[in-house]
């Protein structure tokens, strides 16, 4: 890879004593704490060191998504602001990307495309639409091996790197999987498999760092192409990329399974070559006694974060979580310290490694520990907030292992045209990270092991039987929906026969000018609930205090106390079996009702949508987000699979 020199950053400190403990230190969660000195070293946007060009380059959208992924588990609003203020010093406002020359046809500079699709679906500016899709146009021309492997670079031609696969291969599955070009999957699964058809050692297992078709390069084997070495790095990369496309590849594609075989080939070649001493691995990685070999950081990250994801997502076997622990804690030991002003620094990664170029790089064993290592190198730390916060994951409760929660796209059926113009499902859908989506509530219901699906037909008693959850939220009046679907005694039936038998329902109203009431309660009132016409708690532009209903400690679904935030909400009126479980000015704001084996809870706002959970907007002392990672374990843990464990208690 071209070394940055403009995002280098090294950090000349003095290791302190420190005790490691999984996932967490004293003052906080080790992905945090290095999401701190992300932003106090490179505060300019990680690209604005003072005498050196600013540059677009992939570096920094590695670190991103370190941001993006730690910011969805924790929903705090400055990694989310971090994020965008360094994009938007390369993104105008007409698209364009300063510093970024498609005609280079560099793969590297695909990367950071990852990070405006998400800002796109976050914010929803058209801008970041604009650049992720000049991005995307790269890839129709950008040069092909004659089976049709993309280029690393065009400087460097005819040539596949591991490295490409994960600059490249992401951003192309999530951008063909958010504006429907379901025929880019083929090709994104072709280029794994051309990579590991040419570059796997039979032997090993393990993948050379790169190919040279024309086998021109001084570097490339003459027989087979390939370089020599089996760099570390080179392969994270690979495995990286490889989990990161899987998690939009369609479940149903004739070569998803073709894919998570490559991935379990290299997993099982990465456990093969991982020290059994320190846990972590080598920068040449088959030979862990050649003179000047060492352990290397961002490698181990990267194995550490393609295992652990790809076991949490159930794309490799249980066994290889093991593999995934022991080089975490072999990370925290071996490259994570703290200096004197507390600190944390990643010690221990290459500075750069690459074939070919000026001057020359020979794919030797001498050249490949002939680099630099150095301190907070910038690849080496987005590798590390990745894996530190996949692995902090573990520390959320997998109650909703085997279990789904089923969202209704039925009674709540709105649609709209995205920046591309295609026409598409929106509000209050798990898809949707825009404000007025359940993106986050979804993904911390996914973090928790269940599965989140959409139930788009009237519900029956069949297409219910696999859900342990069904929530129906705001349903449409005709205002919002030509040919609005409302509820009827059929699915009143239904539903209620589905709860008797152990279901848990959650009902999410609006206030009166905002929902189909009336339909609605039919459904509401089987179980002794019915939403009042009515509008309270409106609220004036940003005065948040409005809003704000307060959660009594020790309650029986909330284990954190504190205020939350509802805006304009209907509230209930109750009779047996229901029960009040939120109260605000004598007005009951949410109510339980245990019918059979199953559970009702009733609330009249949506109020766990994004735009009140993800950070951005409200205040820091509302608790939306932490009281609604309450209501979906309490949720998870109704009905007859886990007897007395959630019982409400009142």
């Amino acid at each position: 890879m071209k070394k940055y020199l403009f995002f280098l950053v090294v950090i000349a400190c003095s290791s302190l004593p420190v005790k490691f403990s999984y996932g967490q230190t004293k003052r906080g969660a080790w992905s945090e704490k290095m999401a701190a000195t992300v932003m106090h070293i490179w505060k300019d946007s990680l690209v604005m060191q003072p005498g050196k060009p600013v540059k677009w380059a992939y570096d920094e959208g590695v670190v991103l998504e370190g941001f993006t992924n730690i910011w969805r588990r924790t929903a705090k609003g400055e990694y989310f602001k971090f994020i965008q203020k360094s994009m938007d010093h390369f993104v105008q406002e007409d698209g364009s990307i300063r510093k970024y020359k498609s005609e280079e046809y560099n793969i590297d500079h695909i990367k950071n495309g990852r990070i405006l699709l998400m800002l796109y679906k976050v914010t929803g500016q058209e801008k970041y639409y604009k650049a992720a899709t000049l991005l995307r146009s790269q890839l129709n021309t950008h040069p092909r091996t004659k089976e049709g492997g993309f280029w690393h670079k065009k400087i460097y031609p005819h040539q596949m790197w591991l490295d490409g696969l994960y600059m490249g291969q992401p951003f192309y599955a999530e951008y063909a999987a958010t504006f429907n070009q379901p025929e880019a999957f083929d090709d994104i699964a072709k280029q794994f498999v051309y990579m590991e058809n040419h570059a796997r050692d039979k032997n090993t297992g393990l993948l050379y760092h790169g190919w040279d078709e024309s086998k021109e390069q001084k570097w490339a084997n003459k027989n087979t192409g390939l370089s020599p070495h089996f760099w570390g790095r080179a392969m994270g990369w690979y495995g990286m990329g490889l989990v990161d496309v899987l998690e939009y590849f369609p479940g149903k594609h004739p070569r998803r399974k073709e894919l998570l075989q490559i991935l379990e080939r290299f997993a099982t070649a990465v456990e093969k070559v991982q020290d059994s001493k320190s846990g972590v691995w080598y920068q040449i990685l088959d030979k862990p006694t050649g003179k000047g070999n060492y352990l290397e950081a961002s490698a181990s990250n990267m194995f550490v974060y393609a295992l652990a994801k790809g076991v949490r997502l159930g794309y490799l076997p249980q066994k290889f979580e093991a593999v995934a622990q022991k080089g975490y804690q072999g990370i925290l030991k071996e490259f994570i310290k703290t200096d004197e002003s507390g600190q944390v620094n990643l010690h221990g990664t290459v500075s750069v490694a690459g074939l070919g170029g000026n001057p020359y790089r020979d794919g030797s064993y001498e050249y490949y520990l002939s680099e630099k290592v150095v301190v907070n190198d910038p690849k080496g730390v987005g590798a590390y907030l990745q894996a530190a916060n996949e692995m902090e994951l573990r520390a959320i409760p997998a109650v909703g292992k085997g279990k789904t929660i089923l969202l209704d796209g039925y009674f709540n059926n709105e649609f709209m045209k995205d920046a591309s113009g295609q026409t598409i499902p929106f509000h209050y859908k798990w898809q949707e990270q825009d404000n007025n989506g359940f993106y986050l509530l979804g993904e911390h219901a996914r973090y928790r092991g269940a599965k989140t699906e959409e139930l788009k037909q009237a519900p029956t008693t069949d297409n219910l039987k696999n859900a342990s959850v069904y929530i129906i939220v705001d349903p449409d009046t005709e205002k919002e929906t030509d040919k609005p679907n409302y509820v009827e005694p059929a699915h009143v039936s239904a539903v209620s026969e589905w709860v008797k038998n152990g279901g848990v329902l959650v009902l999410m109203a609006n206030d009166l000018p905002n929902a189909e009431l009336d339909h609605f309660n039919t459904l509401a009132t089987a179980f002794g609930i019915e939403f009042k016409k009515e509008t309270i708690n409106p609220v004036t532009g940003r005065q948040f205090d409005m809003g704000k209903i307060m959660v009594p400690t020790n309650h029986p679904i909330f284990k954190t106390s504190g205020q939350l935030y509802l805006k304009e909400i209907s509230t209930l009126n109750l009779k047996a079996p229901a029960k009040s479980v939120l109260v605000h000015k004598g007005d009951v704001v949410m109510a339980v009702a245990k019918v059979g084996k199953g559970t009702v809870f009733a609330v009249g706002d949506p109020w766990l949508y994004n735009e009140y959970t993800d950070g951005r907007k409200l205040p820091a002392e509302f608790q939306n987000f932490a009281t609604g990672n309450d209501l979906l374990n309490w949720l998870l843990t109704q009905g007859p699979v886990t007897g007395k464990q959630g019982a409400l208690k009142l």
